[in-house]
């Protein structure tokens, strides 16, 4: 998905700060900060690709759960069992029910932009109902996923990048070095200087989290939904506990890409948008001046 830090701690180049103009006679000289080659073109390519999938098959899924808006959990599903999630409308009035728990959501899900559809139009694919077409944006970008991954996948193990960079260090993996990282970010205090050159605790986390469980769950649980693949690996439909489980699995792991997007876009403008959207387009990268104590 859209990453604000990829890139390799290794073989990184700084820029040289000394062919920046002199300043005026009796004006104090600011160093600047190093322009650093962090985020390399493999992940570059990865990221941008990934950003593009998983957009294109979260609102085609939507405009796909749009034609049974209900989860289950068990071997069966239908109109009569009893889902654990429900996106609905009575007339005019959309709800979400969640269990025993019901919320009003008009005019965002469940009743929107006057119709009656889980989710509106504005984040489907496509705008209007059509189900035969939303399976077939859903399933072309399900391939590029799975290809793209594999890949990256490949990229990171045979390059060193998941042991380098992504691996949790010894000391990163005691509770109170995760305790206070998660300080600082909850007080929007970013790394900064050299400690802004490789991932923080909670980026790899988020990562690893990303590549190892929601893209292959999202996969398989994909595959488990699909007829053709389900009477071919029967296996996949006992794994998950049956196809309503598969399709209730699939859609938490849609709504946690959905989440960490969000996350993602907002942990990019308060870092500063340039300068990661110049990091993740070219691969350079100027570190954030050392913060006072």
């Amino acid at each position: 998905m859209a990453y604000a830090r990829l890139a390799g701690s290794g073989n990184m180049a700084t820029h040289n700060a000394d062919s920046e103009a002199p300043a005026a006679p009796g004006k104090a000289v600011a160093e600047a900060s190093p322009l650093i080659y962090r985020t390399k073109l493999p992940v570059r390519i990865w990221h941008w690709i990934n950003a593009l999938s998983i957009f294109v098959m979260l609102m085609s899924g939507m405009m796909i759960f749009n034609a049974h808006p209900r989860l289950y959990w068990g071997v069966y599903g239908a109109n009569l069992d009893h889902p654990w999630l429900v996106i609905s409308h009575r007339g005019t009035s959309g709800f979400v029910q969640i269990g025993g728990f019901e919320i009003a959501t008009t005019g965002i899900l469940g009743y929107a932009q006057g119709v009656p559809y889980a989710f509106p139009p504005l984040v489907t694919i496509p705008s209007a109902y059509n189900l035969a077409d939303a399976r077939q944006w859903h399933f072309a970008f399900a391939w590029v996923l799975l290809t793209s991954a594999s890949l990256f996948m490949a990229y990171n193990i045979f390059s060193g990048h998941l042991r380098r960079d992504l691996a949790l260090k010894a000391e990163e993996r005691s509770l109170s070095h995760l305790w206070h990282d998660l300080k600082e970010h909850a007080r929007l205090r970013f790394p900064t200087g050299e400690a802004a050159r490789a991932y923080n605790p909670l980026q790899k986390i988020a990562y690893l989290g990303v590549l190892f469980v929601l893209i292959p769950v999202v996969i398989l649980t994909g595959c488990t939904m699909s007829p053709t693949l389900n009477a071919a690996f029967p296996w996949l439909a006992h794994l998950f506990g049956g196809r309503p489980s598969a399709r209730s699995i699939h859609f938490l792991c849609a709504s946690g890409f959905a989440l960490f997007i969000v996350v993602h876009l907002l942990a990019v403008v308060l870092a500063g948008p340039f300068n990661e959207l110049r990091s993740i387009i070219t691969g350079w990268y100027r570190l954030p001046k050392e913060r006072s104590k």
